[in-house]
């Protein structure tokens, strides 16, 4: 009978080889997913894995400097709730760019609502570039002016110009829930042909014998330009005790809050504010001194603005979007330092999370930039 060989001791395994198969692992898997993203891209754009696209389906001209964007989004969209924004991302001189815009449309849909600015960088170039085909950059919807569970049941909205944007989107959901009787719509605008989606409106007063549509207009011979808080109390006399949904320019908003202020309902109000206000720094003598903790760079922060306004002159370049302080785009890590945030009125002295473009500094800062 023949003896079993006897069993060879297993040898290590040989670290030189070891290595060597991870970094040709590691180098196949980043060929691969190179040419995933590459023929992905070829293949559908929508469907470029490095970031959330969407596909402008239809450009609607609303007024003579408004246009309503539609787009298809792509399969990374996880939908919104009614009165939310997203970011949207747009090559400009070889830029990205980003701005805000509130989303017009009720779940289901979507599309944004665009103002052309004078002078707008990006509202300029929406309006003369961005055409059916065309894909942006898109982020996840974001924002808390929505409407609440369960739905009020007499909500009133008070709009001016493209404040009406979240609002539309409102409405449509209410129409969409059997819920708009009772709603009341507010809207401010310099005549009847800047009235957004005009036709819409008047369409869903007719549909719906419940919801009243009221358009301001500064051209009427009956009464005066903008809002004026005796006209309003005149026509909505119970809005004290609405659920009320304010987005429009500065001056609307603040001669609105004082008036819920005066009326005890301010509780009841509810706001999206598309211009923040401009923060300004002191005096050049109090300039500050600004560490970058990734660069290590240190700058000197001069003339007025936001803390972003005043590093883009410093010739830093942090990330940003609708410089308003309402997408997030701009918030980084203050390190130390103490900062103003010019939104909120609250002063800092801790280490927290900041928005650039809402803020000033009150003192020399570290940023994590």
């Amino acid at each position: 009978m023949t003896s079993p060989l006897p069993r060879l001791p297993r040898l290590p395994p040989l670290p030189w080889l070891s290595a060597r198969d991870r970094l040709a692992d590691a180098a196949r898997r980043l060929f691969l997913d190179r040419q995933a993203r590459f023929w992905l891209r070829a293949l559908d754009p929508l469907l470029d894995p490095s970031g959330l696209r969407a596909r402008v389906r239809r450009v609607v001209e609303e007024t003579a400097d408004v246009r309503t964007f539609v787009l298809e989004p792509g399969p990374g969209w996880r939908g919104h709730r009614a009165g939310q924004h997203t970011t949207i991302e747009v090559p400009i001189d070889g830029v990205l760019t980003r701005r805000c815009y509130s989303i017009s449309r009720a779940p289901g849909a979507l599309a944004i609502t665009v103002k052309r600015v004078p002078g707008g960088r990006v509202s300029g170039w929406l309006h003369d570039h961005l055409h059916a085909g065309a894909v942006i950059g898109l982020s996840p919807a974001a924002g808390d002016f929505v409407l609440p569970e369960p739905l009020p049941p007499r909500p009133l909205f008070l709009t001016a110009g493209s404040g009406i944007t979240p609002a539309l989107a409102m409405l449509e959901e209410l129409a969409r829930r059997d819920a708009l009787g009772g709603a009341t719509l507010v809207h401010h605008a310099r005549s009847r042909e800047d009235v957004i989606a005009r036709g819409w409106l008047e369409g869903l007063a007719r549909e719906h014998a419940g919801f009243r549509l009221v358009p301001l207009l500064d051209d009427a011979p009956d009464g005066p330009p903008g809002f004026e808080p005796q006209r309003f109390r005149a026509l909505v006399p119970d809005f004290a005790e609405r659920a009320t949904f304010l987005c429009g320019p500065p001056g609307l908003m603040t001669r609105v809050e004082a008036l819920y202020a005066s009326a005890g309902a301010s509780g009841r109000l509810r706001r999206e504010r598309f211009v923040a206000a401009r923060p300004a720094v002191s005096a050049p003598s109090a300039a500050a001194r600004v560490r970058l903790a990734r660069s290590g760079q240190t700058v000197t922060l001069e003339g007025p603005g936001s803390l972003l306004e005043q590093l883009e002159r410093a010739g830093v370049r942090p990330e940003h979007g609708c410089r308003m302080g309402i997408c997030l785009s701009c918030r980084c890590e203050k390190l130390a330092g103490v900062t103003r945030d010019h939104d909120t009125g609250a002063t800092s002295e801790e280490p927290e999370p900041i928005r650039l473009c809402v803020s000033t500094a009150c003192s020399d800062l570290e940023l994590d930039l």
